[in-house]
C-alpha cells in the first residue's frame, strides 16, 4: 500500500535521529478508518499511538486512554481510579496548580476527562498550531504529578460531595449502585466507579502514589490523535515528550468472573420520589461477543423512540410509566442488559412488571416483524455515524474500541454487525438473556427511610 510505505519512510527519518530504543517509533499497521488512512505506532517504551490526520478543519483531538478503571481496583481501595480523574489537573512538577487549565483556555483549547469500569480518558481539543501544547502537558502530568496531602485531601473532598450528589441524593443514581451491588458479587464490576464513601475518605498518599506509578506509565497508555496534524512533526513532538519515559511493570489482573446467576435477585428500597421507579438488570454478554449487537438491536426494539415496543404499549396504551430505556453495557467483560421504569402517578411497579412480563415474554415465540427490524437498525446505524462528525467523536470511538476491544477500527465493525442482525437472532438473544432467574430488580417505593431491605444492603458492600 503506497500510503503504508510513505508512512514507514517517515518513520525511519523520525527514527535516523532518535537516540535510544525506547524513543524509536514501530509502525504497526496502517488501518482504514472510514476510508481514511490509520496509523498506528509504538514507541520504545510501549506508548501507543493512533493517528489519524484529517485537515478538514484546522483543529485537533488528543485523547490519552489509560487501561486502568474500577475494575483493577481492590476491596477498601475502591475510587482510586476515579480519585485521578481529579488529580490529574493539579499540580505538577513542572506546573503550579491550576497552570494545566489556564494554558489550554489561554491558547482556546477546551479538555475533560471521564473514568469508568474498564478505562480512564483525558482529552484536549484546540487549534492545530497549538497541537504541541497537548503533547507536552500531558506528557508532564504522565510522569511527573504532584501527589501530596494538601492536594489529596482537597480532591477527595470535592470526590465526597459528588458521591453524595450524584448517588446519597439521587434516586436513579443510588438505585442504580443497589443494581450492580447485588448482580455482582464476585467480579469487580460490584462496586462503583466513584467508590464507597469511606473508602473515599481514607485514601492516603501512599495509596494514590502506588496506583500512579503502577498505571499512570507509557506501556499501559494509548495516544488518540485526530485533526490537522503531519505525520513527521506529530511523531516528532511525541517521541520527543515521552520517550525518555520509563515503561512500568504492570501487573497481572486478577479477574474473578462473575459465577452464573440462578435465580432472581430482588431489592426494595423507599425514596423521596413523586413516583415509584423499577430497575431491570438481566446478566448480558461483553462487548466483545458475537451476542452484543444483537442484544443492542433488541434493545432498540423495545426501548427505541416513540415507535419502539415498550413505549406504545407501557406510556401510550396502558399509560402506566413517564420514562423508560434499556441499555446493553459496554464492557469488556459480561455485563447487564439494563431496563428502567418510572411509573406515572400513583401506578406501581407491580403494574409495570404485570404489563411488561408478555411482552418480554413474546419475544421468546414470535419474531419482529421487518418494520420494526429495519427501524431498529437504521437508528442506530444513525446515531453511531453522528458521532463520526467531528475530530473528538472519531477520537473517542476510536480509543474506546482500542482500549476495550484492541480493534481502533471497531466501531465500523459494529456497523457490519448491526446490519446482519436477523429477526431469528433476535428471537435466540431474547431466549438465552432474557430470563426472571438471570436477572436483578431494583424497586423503588416512594417516601420514607430506607427499608430494612436496603439497609441490610448498605451493609453488605
Amino acid at each position: 500500500m503506497p500510503k503504508t510505505q510513505r508512512a514507514q519512510d517517515t518513520v525511519d527519518q523520525v527514527n535516523a535521529t532518535t537516540e535510544s530504543e525506547l524513543s524509536a517509533w514501530t509502525l504497526e499497521e496502517t488501518l482504514s478508518f472510514g476510508g481514511a488512512p490509520l496509523f498506528v505506532l509504538r514507541l520504545g517504551n510501549g506508548l501507543r499511538v493512533l493517528l489519524l490526520p484529517d485537515d478538514s478543519a484546522k483543529v485537533v483531538s488528543y485523547f490519552t486512554w489509560f487501561r486502568v478503571g474500577s475494575r483493577h481496583e481492590k476491596p477498601g481501595k475502591t475510587g482510586l481510579a476515579h480519585l485521578f480523574e481529579h488529580l490529574m489537573f493539579n499540580e505538577t512538577e513542572g506546573l503550579k496548580a491550576g497552570e494545566f487549565d489556564r494554558k489550554l483556555e489561554e491558547n482556546g483549547a477546551e479538555s475533560n476527562a471521564a473514568t469508568w469500569l474498564d478505562w480512564t480518558y483525558y482529552y484536549e481539543a484546540l487549534p492545530s498550531d497549538r497541537f504541541g501544547l497537548a503533547v507536552t502537558l500531558e506528557s508532564e502530568r504522565m510522569a511527573r504529578l504532584v501527589l501530596r496531602e494538601p492536594q489529596i485531601t482537597s480532591e477527595k473532598e470535592v470526590v465526597a460531595n459528588e458521591r453524595r450528589y450524584r448517588v446519597e441524593d439521587d434516586v436513579e443514581g443510588a438505585a442504580n449502585e443497589l443494581l450492580y451491588k447485588h448482580a455482582f458479587q464476585k467480579h469487580a464490576y460490584h462496586w462503583p466507579t466513584i467508590g464507597w464513601m469511606d473508602d473515599i475518605k481514607n485514601f492516603t498518599p501512599e495509596d494514590c502514589a502506588a496506583f500512579y506509578k503502577t498505571y499512570y506509565a507509557p506501556n499501559n497508555a494509548t495516544l488518540v490523535v485526530v485533526g490537522d496534524v503531519k505525520l513527521k512533526d506529530a511523531l516528532t513532538k511525541i517521541r520527543d515528550a515521552y520517550g525518555k519515559l520509563a515503561a512500568a511493570a504492570l501487573p497481572v489482573e486478577d479477574t474473578t468472573p462473575e459465577p452464573f446467576q440462578l435465580e432472581e435477585r430482588r431489592i426494595e428500597v423507599k425514596k423521596p420520589t413523586a413516583s415509584e421507579k423499577v430497575i431491570l438488570g438481566y446478566r448480558g454478554p461483553a462487548l466483545g461477543d458475537n451476542d452484543h449487537p444483537t442484544l443492542v438491536v433488541l434493545s432498540e426494539i423495545l426501548f427505541g423512540g416513540r415507535a419502539s415496543r415498550l413505549y406504545e404499549r407501557l406510556v401510550i396504551e396502558k399509560e402506566l410509566v413517564t420514562d423508560l430505556r434499556g441499555w446493553a453495557s459496554t464492557f469488556r467483560d459480561p455485563g447487564l442488559f439494563e431496563m428502567f421504569f418510572y411509573a406515572r402517578g400513583e401506578h406501581t411497579c407491580e403494574e409495570i412488571l404485570t404489563a411488561l412480563e408478555p411482552e418480554l415474554a413474546r419475544l421468546h415465540v414470535d419474531v419482529v416483524s421487518e418494520e420494526e427490524l429495519t427501524r431498529a437498525k437504521a437508528r442506530l446505524e444513525l446515531g453511531l455515524l453522528s458521532t463520526l462528525d467531528t475530530a473528538s467523536g472519531k477520537a473517542e470511538q476510536m480509543g474506546f474500541y482500542d482500549t476495550v476491544l484492541g480493534d481502533p477500527v471497531g466501531a465500523f465493525g459494529r456497523l457490519a454487525a448491526y446490519r446482519r442482525v436477523s429477526a431469528g437472532d433476535i428471537r435466540t438473544a431474547a431466549r438465552r438473556y432474557l430470563h426472571a432467574a438471570q436477572r436483578t430488580m431494583v424497586i423503588v417505593r416512594r417516601d420514607g427511610a430506607p427499608s430494612e431491605t436496603a439497609e441490610s444492603a448498605e451493609a453488605a458492600q
